[in-house]
């Protein structure tokens, strides 16, 4: 009976590279969600309560907002999948100047099973990435439950994050970017783009989670008031 349980623990909890990817995936959906609610980059009344992580998420209910998100995700969960991301960006923009006043980014690892064998992915930002480069992956399986308190954190202190970050002023917009392998199938609708880093900013390094394939670490960059 105790063999059993054991089975049945380790059948619910472990994590394929395929829901890994899937779970990294619905993370940033989510997040780009909370950052524009948490923000006031749209008003609240624009956003709906739903439960997700344990929590109550609040996503955008704007048609456009919604299926800008949803072309994204569409095309993230294609590359993620395929091993092809490196790193995911949301940039607040000032729509009066122009200027880009935050930038939120996470960036992605794929674990390597051993030290012969890493995973197909090339770090776009880093022009010798090799088998060695990639990180090995927990000692012990992650449990679901482990997972989600990871990325609980994550979003606590994005919604925290309000405590330290200047307001945004006057009416803002945002952008994607998506750092993907050179040798990816990209869609006719998606450009090319600069980094659109934060002139001189301050950054914020937050919290991190991982699953037995994937980390994902947090920083956020603001610009700082003259």
């Amino acid at each position: 009976m105790s063999g059993e349980r054991e089975k049945d623990k380790s059948k619910v909890h472990k994590l394929s590279l395929k829901g890994s990817a899937k779970y990294v995936a619905e993370f940033f959906q989510y997040s780009i969600n909370t950052i524009l609610f948490q923000r006031g980059v749209y008003p609240a009344e624009d956003f709906t309560p739903v439960k997700k992580y344990g929590l109550t998420m609040l996503v955008s209910s704007d048609d456009q907002v919604k299926a800008y998100i949803k072309k994204i995700m569409s095309q993230l969960n294609s590359w993620m999948i395929g091993g092809k991301i490196s790193k995911l960006v949301v940039v607040i923009t000032s729509k009066d100047t122009g200027e880009h006043v935050e930038r939120w980014q996470f960036d992605v690892q794929i674990f390597s099973k051993s030290s012969k064998k890493s995973s197909s992915r090339k770090a776009t930002d880093k022009e010798n990435a090799g088998p060695d480069d990639a990180p090995s992956p927990p000692a012990a399986e992650k449990t679901e439950a482990e997972i989600q308190a990871e990325i609980q954190s994550i979003f606590r202190q994005i919604t925290a994050s309000v405590t330290f970050l200047p307001q945004l002023e006057g009416d803002c917009t945002f952008n994607v970017l998506v750092y993907a392998d050179a040798d990816s199938e990209v869609p006719m609708e998606w450009g090319d783009s600069d980094a659109k880093e934060i002139k001189n900013g301050e950054k914020v390094q937050l919290r991190s989670f991982s699953t037995n394939n994937h980390r994902v670490d947090t920083l956020v960059s603001y610009r700082v008031g003259e």
